[in-house]
C-alpha cells in the first residue's frame, strides 16, 4: 500500500545522528587496475568507482562511492548501466531495440576523443572537465566579500557503433556530489525517405524526407546508500495549483511501481538512519524533467512510464528484450507490486529527433539524460 503523507507537521522518530556519512574502511580497494577510478577533484571532493565493459549493457559503473570535502565516504550506487535504447520511427516501422550486445559494439577511442584524460583498454575514457560556476555571490560593493568558484566534474565514457548511429555514453560525477547519466547520438542519419507527415525535407527542394523518430533511453540504477539495507524510495509532489499556497506531499513507494513525470515532481532514494551533521537523512534526488515522454502502443507498455521502482533481481537487466528466461521480458512486467527492500530505479528519458539540414554528415551530437543530486548529504555547501 502506498503511503501518502502531508509533510506539514510530519513527525519523524529520532535516530542517532551519524554526523558525516560513514563507510567501512574508505581505503579498501573495490577493484583492481585498470578498472578502478579514484579521483579527487580540485574542491576536495573524491569519487571512487569501478567500471566494466559488459557484453550486453556496455559500460557499467559499480561500487560508486562519494567523499565530500572534509567528510567521510558514503556509498551511492552498487551499479549503474544503460538498460535499453528504444528507437521507434514515426511511420510505425521500424522499431529498434539497440541494446543487446553493446560491449561488442564498443568503439576504439583515440586521444582526440579523450582530451586531457586517460584511455583505458582503448575503449573507455576517464577525464575531468569544467562544469561552469559552482556558485557566485555578490559582495554588495565590498569586493573582499565577493564569492565565486568554478566547478569540475569527472567523466567516464564509452562510444558504440549501432547501425548508422554512434552513441556516446557518459557517467558524469560532479564535485558537488551530483551524478549525470547521459547519452549522445551522433554518426549518420539512416537515409530513409518517407511521407512529409512523418519527416522533414533534407537536401535541395522537397524531394527527400528524413523520417522522424524517438530515442527512448532507459538506465538501470541499483542504489546502495551505505549498503542495501533500509533504502527507501519517495516521490514528492506539490499541491495547490492556481492558488497562492503550495503544500509538499510525500509518497513512499514501498512496493514495485511505475511513476509518471509531473511538473515539479521528483523522487529520492533515502536511508533514514544515515544522517548528516544537521541530523537530516541522507538521500539522492532524481529529476527527469527534460524527457520528451514518448508513449507507444499497448505492446510497448514499457514506454508508458518515466520511472520504475523494482526489487533487486540479478536477472532483471534490460528494460526491454530482457535476456534472462528467469525474469520478465520488460521493465513494466518487473513492477508487479512486490515489496521493495533493495530498490532498483529505472529511468526512461525520451528525445524526439526531427531531422534538419544541419544533421547532414557527420550529424551533430544530441544529448539526453537526467540528473541525480545529493540532498542533505552534507550539512553545508560542499565547497
Amino acid at each position: 500500500m502506498i503511503l501518502r503523507l502531508m509533510l506539514a507537521g510530519l513527525l519523524v522518530a529520532p535516530l542517532a545522528a551519524l554526523g558525516p556519512a560513514s563507510l567501512a574502511d574508505p581505503a579498501a580497494q573495490p577493484c583492481g587496475s585498470p578498472y578502478l577510478v579514484d579521483k579527487t577533484l580540485p574542491n576536495g571532493a573524491r569519487w571512487r568507482l569501478c567500471w566494466e565493459m559488459r557484453t550486453i549493457e556496455g559500460l557499467t559503473v559499480t561500487k560508486v562511492v562519494y567523499t565530500p570535502k572534509g567528510n567521510r565516504s558514503i556509498s551511492v550506487l552498487r551499479s549503474g548501466a544503460l538498460a535499453q535504447i528504444h528507437v521507434p520511427y514515426d511511420s510505425g516501422e521500424p522499431r529498434y531495440h539497440d541494446i543487446g550486445s553493446l560491449g561488442s559494439a564498443a568503439m576504439t577511442l583515440t586521444a582526440a576523443d579523450c582530451p586531457g584524460g586517460q584511455l583505458v583498454k582503448s575503449k573507455v575514457c576517464v577525464t575531468t572537465r569544467p562544469r561552469g560556476h559552482a556558485y557566485l555571490k555578490d559582495g554588495w560593493g565590498d569586493e573582499t566579500q565577493r564569492e565565486s568558484a568554478q566547478g569540475q566534474e569527472l567523466v567516464v565514457l564509452a562510444a558504440y557503433q549501432v547501425g548508422w548511429y554512434t552513441y556516446v555514453s557518459e557517467w558524469v560525477f560532479g564535485d558537488d556530489g551530483s551524478i549525470t547519466p547521459r547519452v549522445g547520438a551522433t554518426g549518420s542519419l539512416a537515409g530513409t525517405t518517407t511521407a512529409p507527415k512523418h519527416g522533414w525535407p533534407l537536401g535541395v527542394g522537397r524531394k527527400h524526407f528524413e523520417e522522424s523518430h524517438s530515442h527512448n533511453v532507459f538506465w538501470r540504477m541499483d542504489f546502495d546508500i551505505e549498503g542495501k539495507a533500509r533504502d527507501v524510495v519517495e516521490q514528492y509532489d506539490f499541491a495547490g495549483e492556481r492558488t497562492g499556497k503550495r503544500s509538499m506531499v510525500r509518497t513512499v513507494l514501498g512496493r514495485e511501481t511505475k511513476a509518471l513525470n509531473r511538473r515539479a515532481r521528483w523522487w529520492r532514494v533515502v536511508d533514514p538512519r544515515v544522517r548528516n551533521a544537521d541530523r537530516h537523512p541522507v538521500s539522492w534526488e532524481i529529476n527527469n524533467s527534460d524527457s520528451a515522454e514518448y508513449r507507444g502502443p499497448g505492446d510497448e507498455a514499457f514506454t508508458h512510464a518515466d520511472l520504475y521502482v523494482t526489487q533487486y533481481r540479478a536477472c532483471e537487466r534490460l528494460a526491454t528484450e530482457n535476456v534472462s528466461p528467469r525474469c520478465g521480458k520488460s521493465v513494466d512486467r518487473y513492477a508487479n507490486g512486490e515489496r521493495v527492500t533493495d530498490p532498483v530505479l529505472w529511468v526512461n528519458v525520451g528525445f524526439h529527433h526531427v531531422a534538419r539540414d544541419e544533421d547532414a554528415d557527420p550529424m551533430p551530437i544530441h544529448w539526453q539524460g537526467f540528473r541525480i543530486t545529493p540532498r542533505d548529504v552534507t550539512a553545508a555547501n560542499p565547497y
